[in-house]
């Protein structure tokens, strides 16, 4: 079973990882709609990541940042797929992986998660609704 801590951490890592990948493709060429709706996602993560801060220092705790090593592995990656050719398609596809695989690694975490501990929940459950609304945007671009 997971702690409420580790739940949180999971958060602030899903939330720094999806940060990761938009900012990694976000100085390729693209559509309007596409920026836009990137940027939007990346704000929606800045906050979801904030809220995880805040309740993190409210409890006392100090949660463990995204590795600085898969940043950058993950910045790679996303800029070796999109070399070439940077159709919205393809950026649009590589989101709905990402968000895919955040939707997973969030479920996961909440079915290890017996605690109580509601804020936490809600907050998870808003990381799971906001991937999930990432996805449905992205699939208009494909």
């Amino acid at each position: 079973m997971k702690t409420s801590k580790e739940v949180l951490t999971s958060i602030l890592k899903t939330t720094q990882m999806g940060q990761t990948g938009i900012r990694s493709v976000l100085d390729r060429a693209m559509g309007s709609d596409m920026r836009q709706a990137l940027n939007s996602q990346l704000r929606e993560y800045d906050s979801i990541e904030s809220e995880a801060r805040t309740m993190a220092v409210q409890r006392g705790w100090d949660l463990e940042d995204l590795d600085p090593a898969l940043r950058f592995m993950s910045d790679m990656t996303a800029r070796m797929r999109l070399n070439g050719r940077n159709t919205d398609s393809k950026i649009a596809g590589m989101m709905i992986q990402g968000n895919t695989q955040g939707m997973i690694k969030g479920l996961k975490t909440i079915h290890q998660f017996s605690s109580e501990d509601e804020p936490i929940k809600t907050l998870s459950q808003k990381l799971l609704d906001c991937e999930n609304a990432n996805i449905r945007q992205m699939q208009r671009f494909l």
